[in-house]
């Protein structure tokens, strides 16, 4: 048993790293689509205006 800790061991971080990276990805595409959807409100309410 003792000699697949090695193996466990990098299971478990290389999971919790993925999982951050993937976290990180998700809420940058997040952040991504509101600051797009406010760029879109904000040029549509200045075409509104000319």
């Amino acid at each position: 048993m003792a000699e697949n800790f090695g193996w466990i061991e990098m299971v478990v971080f290389g999971v919790v790293a993925l999982g951050g990276g993937v976290w990180q990805l998700v809420s940058v595409n997040r952040e991504i689509a509101k600051d797009k959807a406010k760029k879109d409100s904000a040029d549509k309410d200045g075409a509104r205006e000319d």
